[in-house]
This record gives C-alpha cells, sequence and structure tokens, in this order.
C-alpha cells in the first residue's frame, strides 16, 4: 500500500494528551472532514470492560466521534457491539488539530454523559478539573472549559430530553448527534 492510497487517507491516528503527555493514541477510520468538525469511528480501545456505573465500555462497543476545530469539546457516540445505542460522552478538550494523519486532542478533565435515552445527563469530573491549576495556568482555556460543558449540559437538556433521542436504530452515524448544532 503507498502513502497515498485512498485506504490509507481513511485512516487518523487520535491522540488524546492530558497535562502535556499523551494518555491515548488509537487508530481511527476518517468518516468526515469538512474543515471544521472531523468525525471518525473506532471500536473500544481500552483494555477490558470500564464500568462507570452509568455506562460501561467494553470489547465490541464502537465509538463515532466528533471532533471540532473551533469547539471546546468531543463528543462520541457510543454503540455496543449489535449497534445499540448506549450514548454519548462528551469530552470538554481544546480545539481539535489534524497534523497530517494524528488528530490531536487536549483533554481539559471535564466531561458530560447523555444517556441514548436523554433522560440522564451527568457531568463529569468537576472535582479533577478543579485540582488540575488550569485556571492559574490558564485562565482563558479555564474558562472556555466551563463554557464549553455548561453548553453541552443545556443543549443535552433542551434536547435530549426522553422521546428525542434515536435508541433503536442500529446503524452508526457519521451526522452530528440530533442535538447539537450542526454547524
Amino acid at each position: 500500500m503507498s502513502a497515498n492510497s485512498a485506504e490509507s487517507l481513511r485512516r487518523l491516528e487520535v491522540v488524546l494528551v492530558k497535562a502535556g503527555r499523551t494518555k491515548i493514541r488509537y487508530e481511527a477510520e476518517l468518516l468526515t472532514d469538512d474543515g471544521t468538525r472531523v468525525t471518525v469511528r473506532a471500536p473500544w480501545s481500552g483494555e477490558g470492560v470500564r464500568d462507570f456505573g452509568f455506562v460501561r465500555f467494553e470489547p465490541g462497543d464502537v465509538f463515532t466521534e466528533h471532533y471540532w476545530r473551533d469547539r471546546w469539546y468531543a463528543v462520541k457516540e457510543v454503540r455496543d457491539a449489535e449497534g445499540i445505542l448506549k450514548g454519548w460522552y462528551c469530552d470538554i478538550t481544546r480545539p481539535a488539530t489534524l497534523n497530517g494523519t494524528e488528530l490531536v486532542v487536549e483533554d481539559l478533565d471535564l466531561d458530560l454523559w447523555v444517556s441514548a435515552d436523554g433522560k440522564e445527563v451527568l457531568r463529569l469530573d468537576e472535582d479533577e478539573f478543579e485540582e488540575s491549576g488550569l485556571k492559574e495556568r490558564d485562565a482563558e482555556a479555564a474558562s472556555a472549559a466551563t463554557r464549553a460543558l455548561n453548553e453541552l449540559d443545556e443543549l443535552a437538556h433542551l434536547f435530549g430530553g426522553a422521546g428525542n433521542c434515536a435508541t433503536s436504530h442500529n446503524a452508526p452515524a457519521a451526522d452530528t448527534p440530533h442535538w447539537l448544532p450542526s454547524s
């Protein structure tokens, strides 16, 4: 396979950085890149099962991940091995950068979980964010991160409520999650 083949252009390596160090790196299939939003699909890349209490990530799960170059978050649609929607895991991040075939994202500790039925919207890791020292090191980034979490929380509550979330279809989508603005 040549470096410029169609297959190599459809693969990216997602690099999640936290506190200046690479937290995780994994290969993903590039679905779309419109210049602002990059969408990839990847299987669960963790070791074994990760049980958060409100959701379990496990082998066979598939993540359709949306990263923006102009937003301070990433939204990951999570489906099980049969394609049933589990929900959306939202990472508060600096805007993503694409360097060649590396999609680099800096995790800012804050997270949001939205269940498939939209009834459960959980703000996560606010204690880690407070302890990270980001407010002291980079007040502007800390403020942007807090605004992004508040925005996602509000959108999830407004549009992700009961009856508005699709839970029965099995085909993972590349579209922006229905409860987020598409542009």
